[in-house]
Parts: structure tokens; sequence; C-alpha cells
């Protein structure tokens, strides 16, 4: 999957967790930590359309980083 359709399926924004700051970038599951999401407040990773296509695993990748960092 490209990071551009990636983030297009994202729902990262309407997370319990989300928090936006200049230059955030999303799908943290494919590109990695949030450099501003320190706090988890709930994860919504498991119904996300880019988990369920490409099957993922894993959850919070806002702060644990992306699913090819958590399976090394």
């Amino acid at each position: 999957m490209e990071k551009t359709e990636a983030t297009k399926l994202c729902i990262c924004r309407p997370c319990p967790s989300f928090k936006m700051c200049s230059g955030e970038k999303m799908a943290f599951c494919l590109l990695g930590k949030s450099r501003c999401i320190k706090e988890l407040k709930g994860c919504l990773c498991g119904g996300c359309p880019v988990h369920k296509k490409i099957h993922l695993t894993n959850g919070y990748y806002c702060v644990k980083g992306s699913e090819k960092e958590l399976t090394r």
C-alpha cells in the first residue's frame, strides 16, 4: 500500500489519543511514531481500513512505532 493511499484511508484524526501538531504525519502504522502524541487515551487502529486492508497486528502506532518497527 502506498503512503498516499494509506493517508486517504487513515482514521487517526478521530482517535481519542490523536493530537495534531505542525507538520504531523498520519498513517502512523506505516510511517512511525508521532512527535506530539505522548498520552494514550484510546486506540482506533484495529478498526482502521488501513489496518484491515494490509492485515496489521499491532496498535498504538502513534506512540509505539510502525508495524515494521514493532514486528522486528
